[in-house]
């Protein structure tokens, strides 16, 4: 069986997503030893921010005169659709950067959908993991409900276009001990810390059963 498995934080040993990437992968592999692993991580090596129009546009240009840069563009988005095809599964940490979507997912996320065909469900009855953080609190009742941005749309994403058994795994408060002015929340954070590590590691073991 082989996985794949994204990062997109740009907070290297700091990422509380990759963290519990890191946790969900050894829960799956704690059932499923034999697994192996297609590893990207697009928060330490970015995909170019321009490569999706450049391999949207080819679409529009006969082969024989694309660009150099197009037709590297175009098969990279190939070689991403492809990673997704082949998987059998997927541990995706994509963490909240202001507000939503970071940049390096989106780009992900178009430049897949640019190398496959229209709608692919490139994921379809796949089990995922997608895990994600938040520095603050963005749930009912909070001054800041609503202003997440980025959970619903990788539900869309990875779900519902791509076709996913989804298992989403969030946690909240990661800026708690960084930012003082979250100090008063020490022991919510660490509640939800320690909440969110086992649900990455169950889900870890329960979709490797599958």
């Amino acid at each position: 069986m082989a996985i794949l498995r994204i990062d997109a934080s740009i907070l290297g040993p700091n990422s509380a997503s990759s963290a519990l990437a890191d946790l969900a992968e050894a829960g799956w592999l704690e059932t499923a030893p034999d697994t192996k692993i297609v590893r990207r991580h697009i928060g330490n090596e970015p995909l170019p921010s321009n490569a999706w129009q450049l391999a949207v546009s080819a679409a529009y240009v006969p082969e024989a005169d694309r660009s150099d840069a197009q037709n590297q563009a175009v098969a990279l988005a190939g070689e991403l659709a492809a990673e997704l095809r082949d998987a059998e599964g997927g541990i995706f940490a994509l963490p909240f950067y202001n507000y939503g979507v970071s940049q390096h997912v989106k780009t992900w996320f178009d430049l897949a959908m640019a190398g496959g065909t229209m709608g692919e469900k490139f994921l379809e009855g796949k089990p995922v993991i997608v895990v994600t953080s938040r520095g603050g609190a963005y749930g009912p009742g909070t001054p800041r409900d609503g202003w997440d941005h980025n959970t619903d749309y990788l539900r869309r994403v990875v779900a519902d276009i791509w076709g996913a058994d989804l298992t989403l795994v969030e946690r909240e408060f990661t800026l708690v001990g960084v930012n003082p002015a979250l100090d008063a929340f020490t022991e919510t954070a660490a509640a939800m810390k320690e909440a969110a590590h086992a649900a990455a590691t169950e889900a870890g073991r329960a979709l490797a059963a599958r």
